[in-house]
């Protein structure tokens, strides 16, 4: 597989040590608008060619799938402009900023025939899947109530560096830089860790979002600081269960850290993932007499990016997908809606 990178900020290392470790993948190009930075990117990774627009690559087009690492207000137009002419997409999340968007990418990408694909990196995680796994294995029965975090630390920590001088991080709290805020950036993963893990589609929710006041005038040069720090959100799913999602980046103490529990009627599960490590716990059978929690062994998984591949080399695509995306952003809008109009919003 010829690949093309599309943007080649800080994730795009990332996409490009995945993919350069895979068998029969070759990264023949790459895209950005810094001169400077892309060519320290292709330096770094001996990417043979540069091009400083879409269209330039577009039109050299000698490669059969684009990861796309752009800022997320800049995933919806460079994609559709790629599935026009054809090729795979592996895309970052969120699919887009909003789901009317997301869902002209997901109906696009259907129309054309390719793979297409969203990095929603927590897929990664074998806890995760195992946690999935006994979810419909039966082994907590009915699902019937949910807690799930996520929550960082880099607004009140210097661990990942200084974001009031650092462009990665104050494009992620401005409207105006194509930022949904927390909900938009981490809330996209505490969600599919939900849907996915406990296996539960939502019906409707109360969404609450905050955003505080962190340096005078509420800007830093030119990014203006109005996007949420914090939200909450009060499901109800499908079949009847309830939940409370929330993340934060004042979440002091905690550098990156998921945790999911599910309830069910005739057990539980707690999984929490962060930088030093992921668990899984459970609590089923005999042991919610007592009650005993015990470590749950899991195996290694595949990443996003080796599914992806395997997708591109049989040409059918694999989860995450444009169109779960699509449903993710759709609650991310509920929340936002609900947020505003002060009450509850469904996404049937």
């Amino acid at each position: 597989m010829r690949l093309l990178i599309l943007g080649t900020g800080s994730m795009a290392s990332s996409h490009a040590t995945n993919f350069e470790a895979i068998e029969g993948v070759e990264i023949v190009g790459a895209v950005d608008v810094d001169p400077v930075r892309l060519g320290a990117f292709c330096d770094g990774h001996k990417i043979p060619m540069r091009f400083a627009s879409l269209e330039a690559a577009l039109d050299w087009g000698e490669f059969d799938a684009v990861t796309n690492v752009t800022p997320d207000a800049a995933h919806h137009p460079t994609t559709l402009a790629v599935l026009k002419r054809g090729k795979h997409v592996f895309c970052e999340k969120p699919l887009a900023t909003n789901h009317a968007m997301a869902l002209e990418m997901t109906e696009a990408a259907e129309q054309a025939g390719v793979v297409n694909m969203v990095n929603l990196s927590y897929r990664n995680v074998a806890e995760l899947q195992k946690a999935r796994e006994m979810v419909l294995g039966g082994l907590v029965g009915e699902v019937r109530h949910v807690e799930a975090s996520f929550l960082q630390s880099w607004l009140v920590s210097h661990a990942w560096g200084d974001w009031r001088t650092e462009s990665r991080w104050l494009w992620r709290l401005s409207k105006e830089h194509g930022s949904n805020g927390v909900l938009g950036d981490v809330g996209v993963h505490i969600l599919d860790f939900v849907v996915y893990g406990a296996a539960v589609d939502v019906r409707s929710g109360f969404g609450r979002l905050q955003t505080f006041h962190k340096a005078e005038d509420d800007r830093i040069g030119d990014y203006p600081l109005d996007a949420n720090d914090s939200f909450t959100l009060s499901v109800e799913f499908t079949n009847g269960a309830l939940g409370m999602i929330h993340a934060s980046r004042f979440g002091t103490g905690y550098l990156n850290t998921l945790r999911l529990r599910i309830f069910g009627d005739r057990g539980a599960l707690e999984l929490q993932h962060g930088v030093e490590g992921s668990s899984l716990r459970a609590c089923v059978g005999e042991d919610i007499e007592s009650p005993i929690w015990q470590d749950v062994a899991v195996d290694p998984v595949e990443t996003n990016y080796q599914r992806f591949v395997q997708a591109v080399t049989v040409g059918r695509s694999q989860d995450p997908t444009f169109r779960h995306a699509t449903y993710l952003q759709k609650i991310i809008d509920m929340a936002m809606v609900s947020d505003h109009e002060r009450r509850e919003e469904s996404t049937l």
